[in-house]
């Protein structure tokens, strides 16, 4: 899978990617992920990508052009290519969405910054609007590291084992609504602390019967 990444703040992603699975699976070629600067698409001096709103209003808007020209330029390879906004007013993101994003082959994500972009580039370019919640962030650069984290591990082989991938509670159609059980591991006692006798019982009925009791969702 292949994601470009637009935005006029590369340096936000650093070194977001490098470490985890994510790193891992950019290292076996499994993912491509591309860091792309607005400005590069810009043909002033100044590189300019906003402009005040038409109509007044406060704040600035990110102008078609570059979008246009960004856009156009990363599908010339590749015309089938999803192109994503992030944006407080999309869709909410969910495991279904992640599920479905995951079966591209290359996916386009606009950061929206200030106001928002020109409506021309959301009703010509994007095919979806997506948000990750009902709250505003400075931009959409944060959301894009949400969904490739949540995209990459969906994608064949990231994951080695695919047992633990498919029994996660969200990735596991019958476990999406529960919250995960508490966890324990050694020491047994830790400050007068003890894991519960049923864990350490070797009993695995009794063990699933408890979390079951534990996890409200079940």
């Amino acid at each position: 899978m292949k994601i470009d990444i637009i935005t006029i703040f590369p340096e936000m992603f650093a070194d977001t990617f490098k470490s985890g699975i994510i790193g891992q699976a950019l290292k076996s070629g499994l993912i491509e992920i591309n860091i792309r600067n607005l400005r590069d698409w810009t043909h002033d001096k100044h590189k300019q990508v906003d402009d005040r709103p038409f109509g007044g209003g406060s704040g600035m808007v990110l102008k078609p052009e570059p979008l246009f020209e960004a856009v156009e330029e990363l599908k010339s390879t590749s015309p089938s290519a999803k192109i994503i906004f992030l944006t407080p007013s999309g869709k909410k993101y969910k495991q279904e969405v992640a599920e479905e994003l995951s079966k591209n082959e290359h996916l386009i994500l606009i950061c929206g910054r200030y106001e928002g972009v020109d409506q021309r580039v959301i009703d010509s370019l994007v095919d979806e609007e997506i948000s990750i919640g009902d709250y505003v962030l400075s931009g959409g650069e944060i959301p894009a590291m949400v969904l490739v984290d949540s995209i990459s591990r969906l994608v064949p082989g990231v994951i080695k084992n695919e047992e633990f991938n498919n029994s996660e509670s969200f990735s596991n159609p019958q476990n999406r609504s529960m919250l995960d059980f508490p966890q324990y591991t050694r020491p047994e006692d830790y400050k007068g602390w003890k894991v519960p006798e049923v864990l350490l019982s070797g009993n695995h009925a009794q063990i699933t019967k408890w979390r079951k009791a534990q996890n409200k969702g079940w």
